[in-house]
């Protein structure tokens, strides 16, 4: 009997396809996520990355597809802060693909059960969630002299994850590239968007489409962060007319690293009032009463300006207590070692992030989003006492003088109810940069209320505010966080 050619044409096709090879980026599809039950609305990766191969530095990601148009939409990088602080901080608690509820039942086996988030920054953008530097969450090193780290190393190391990435996955070549994140990512972001316009400058490939960064209540100068935070509280009306003008005067308006004794003791007074005050949201409540909080603390070194630590208004509440993001105000991160909080009194119980938790450390999870064992990562912690950080880029005015001077797009937002990084210290910063403002001060929307504050300078500069909001925007105000982040990447007006 005669072969027809169009079977002999399918034949030789389908031989062709079945020889071959896999391409790499498959084997780090994730084909089920545990604890969620349907359809994924876009495919999910992730995976390790190797920095360096003689040492074992392998840095964990997880690549969420944009829901939209993923050929032209946007990829996104975000990284939490600490520094030390994974980014499935984001992924679990802000604007990550689902909302998590506690487990309580035999049948799931103690796991969460996973919603989708349905203001998940994925709608519009391809994201990646990266845990950076190695020793944080379930990146690792085989060799743990890499975890003494700091700012320069951390970004050489998260550029060459970029450059390998890209080439893991050459179909977002093309795509715009921005970085993003909040807290002490006001250091990663400016430092890791250098080492990427230095790549592109050198020629280095793949050529990656950088457009520009966005930061939320990131730690940027000690000056300008350290020095807020009096003039904040006297206009949140959490001091007293007379407190402000008395350590006004005594300390000159200048509140950080001032080494006169008189003003030293006012701004301990200061401190006193606001102690018992939800620093990362001062309308929030805190978890424990004042003086219960007090009887767990009493033996810890953790300052008493972190003690207090309250609720989030995600659509289901599954952390009572923020931890890890920014520093207390009387440890504001200067030039040097900056100190974990393992160091302050991690020991004792300081969070209830047991969603991220159980969910991180079960082996079918790990098995299934092609994350190391335990005994090759540690547990995941949500913020890590393995690595030995040295802050050694002080000041990124610089960094956001020399980015923006070249063309690339930023968006510095605030929440404006954060005591940790307050938005007053941030707006001062971006006005001291010295641009022309090309749109003034004016309330932005989210359904047709005022959602905050916008400025717009010249090159390409936004500051803004969000009304309501504390430390983690997109946690807090996940609305009109997906509002103002899918009105910032296509261009349009806020």
């Amino acid at each position: 009997m005669a072969i027809s050619p169009l079977f002999f044409i399918f034949f030789l096709t389908a031989a062709a396809a079945a020889a071959a090879p896999e391409r790499e980026s498959e084997s780090h599809l994730i084909s089920e996520v545990p604890g969620f039950s349907g359809s994924l609305p876009s495919k999910h990766y992730s995976g390790y990355i190797t920095v360096d191969e003689e040492h074992g530095r392998n840095l964990f990601y997880y690549l969420v597809i944009s829901e939209g148009n993923p050929a032209v939409d946007p990829v996104v990088l975000w990284i939490n802060g600490g520094p030390g602080c994974s980014s499935f901080d984001g992924f679990v608690y802000e604007n990550g693909p689902f909302n998590f509820e506690a487990g309580n039942t035999s049948a799931s086996g103690g796991l969460p059960k996973l919603h989708l988030n349905p203001y998940s920054w994925s709608k519009v953008s391809s994201i990646i969630y990266l845990d950076s530097p190695a020793g944080t969450g379930l990146s690792y090193s085989l060799d743990h002299s890499d975890y003494t780290t700091g700012d320069i190393k951390t970004a050489a190391d998260s550029h060459k994850f970029l450059l390998k990435w890209f080439k893991l996955y050459p179909e977002f070549t093309d795509n715009p590239f921005y970085i993003s994140g909040e807290s002490y990512a006001g250091v990663y972001i400016p430092t890791l968007a250098a080492e990427v316009v230095k790549g592109i400058t050198e020629g280095v490939k793949p050529v990656i489409n950088f457009k520009g960064y966005l930061i939320g209540n990131g730690f940027t100068d000690v000056k300008y962060d350290g020095n807020s935070f009096v003039p904040f509280a006297h206009g949140m009306g959490l001091i007293s007319e007379d407190m402000y003008e008395e350590v006004h005067t005594v300390c000159a308006g200048s509140y950080y690293m001032n080494e006169d004794e008189a003003c030293q003791e006012k701004i301990a007074e200061v401190r006193l009032e606001l102690k018992d005050l939800n620093k990362y949201h001062i309308l929030e409540p805190c978890f424990h009463s004042p003086e219960q909080q007090e009887a767990e603390f009493v033996e810890s070194q953790l300052p008493p300006s972190f003690r207090k630590l309250g609720e989030t208004e995600r659509p289901l509440r599954v952390r009572k207590r923020m931890f890890g993001r920014a520093w207390p105000l009387n440890l504001m991160v200067q030039q040097g070692r900056v100190p974990t909080w393992p160091e302050l009194g991690r020991s004792l119980p300081c969070t209830s992030d047991e969603i991220a938790s159980s969910w991180l450390n079960n082996q079918a999870v790990r098995s299934a989003i092609h994350a190391e064992t335990i005994n090759i990562t540690g547990p995941w912690e949500l913020y890590t006492a393995k690595i030995d950080f040295i802050h050694d880029t002080g000041s990124m005015l610089e960094y956001h003088k020399n980015l923006t001077g070249q063309g690339y797009r930023a968006l510095i937002y605030s929440g404006d109810h954060d005591l940790c990084i307050p938005f007053s210290g941030t707006e001062a910063w971006t006005r001291a940069l010295g641009y022309k403002t090309i749109e003034k001060w004016r309330p932005w929307f989210f359904n047709e209320q005022v959602a905050g504050y916008v400025r717009g300078y010249d090159y390409n500069l936004t500051f803004m505010t969000v009304k309501g909001s504390g430390h983690a925007v997109p946690e807090y105000k996940p609305k009109e966080a997906l509002a103002f982040y899918t009105r910032w990447l296509s261009g349009t007006t806020i």
